[in-house]
């Protein structure tokens, strides 16, 4: 019986221990390596795995774009992904439970991958962010994930959240400490925001264009911070114009290269989305005084109808009343 039981307490004990030294976590899908496919795509355009990433989405397109940093500094885009379903409508999240998906600025570490996701694999978007907390804005648990189901996060096929984690799993693996997800109502081009002048969240989403505009401009993306209830964008040898540090946001040094470009850009799509709301509003109106006319001119006909209408039954009843038709029989008094 004691041999029994020492035998059975060194085999627990034994498997304890292995258990303790194994490095597999779950399933282990969070350590699948990247493909050589991508591997060799990433090495074409002058970047590696272990380089810096960036992600930006676009709700209106529904697409996921990994940007990789290359040899030179600069960001060229390496896939974009169709996002398989996100949850709400354009504009930002405001509370817990409005089963929206965020958008604005959101930095993504370590501690942000959830390798034991529900959704197969996931990494949180921090949301709320220092801008969220400045609207008192509520919300948890808003990530981008697997399994094609959202209720507030931005669900990608499982396939593409492997690929996706890997790719940033491998970046902090190289020394890169975050990485920026920047998040969209859609491609933030003077055209959309003609489309979209009506709605409540234009202003928002125009201090979101001033970060897209310098990531277009720079080729790298911006730091970000919060001053007077808006996002501002800045690096320490490289910030937007200083249009976005007005008020009692403190000044930055910045690369007059960067800034001289940022500003043409701002003030040419300026100029393009006025012109573009100049043409929609004519169009809008052409399109009402099309249907004005066009129902007036179904009016005239329907009045020229009923007019030739009548004539020819004039007509008729002309010819007919010498022999007593046309005309219209006297009803007979009801008897007593």
């Amino acid at each position: 019986m004691i041999r029994n039981l020492a035998g059975w307490l060194i085999a627990v004990l034994t498997l304890v221990a292995l258990a303790a030294c194994s490095p597999i976590e779950g399933d282990g899908r969070h350590l699948i390596p990247l493909s050589g496919a991508v591997k060799s795509r990433l090495a074409s355009m002058g970047s590696t795995p272990e380089a810096a990433m960036m992600v930006r989405i676009f709700k209106e397109e529904d697409t996921l774009e990994v940007w990789k940093q290359t040899r030179d500094g600069s960001y060229k885009l390496f896939k974009a992904y169709e996002i398989c379903t996100w949850s709400g409508e354009l504009g930002p999240k405001v509370r817990e439970g409005d089963r929206q998906a965020p958008e604005g600025f959101y930095t993504i570490t370590p501690a942000s991958l959830n390798p034991n996701s529900s959704y197969y694999l996931a990494f949180n978007l921090g949301f709320p962010n220092k801008f969220d907390r400045a609207y008192g804005r509520t919300g948890s648990h808003l990530m981008v994930h697997g399994a094609c189901s959202s209720a507030g996060c931005y669900a990608m096929e499982d396939e593409q959240i492997a690929e996706i984690y890997a790719l940033a799993r491998e970046s902090f693996k190289g020394g890169n400490r975050a990485f920026e997800v920047q998040i969209f109502p859609f491609r933030m081009t003077p055209q959309n925001l003609a489309k979209h002048q009506s709605s409540p969240h234009i202003n928002f989403w125009k201090n979101l264009k001033e970060g897209y505009d310098y990531f277009e401009v720079a080729n790298h993306p911006p730091s970000w911070d919060v001053c007077n209830g808006r996002y501002v964008f800045n690096q320490p040898t490289a910030a937007n114009a200083a249009l976005s540090m007005a008020g009692s946001c403190p000044a930055v040094r910045a690369d007059q290269t960067i800034v001289s470009a940022f500003l043409a850009k701002q003030d040419a799509d300026a100029s393009a989305l006025s012109a573009e709301i100049a043409r929609l509003a004519n169009a809008e109106a052409a399109r009402i005084a099309a249907a004005e006319q066009r129902e007036r001119a179904a009016a005239e006909a329907a009045a020229r109808g009923k007019a030739i209408n009548s004539a020819v039954d004039g007509f008729f009843n002309g010819l007919l009343s010498p022999f007593g038709g046309g005309t219209k029989v006297a009803e007979s008094e009801p008897e007593a």
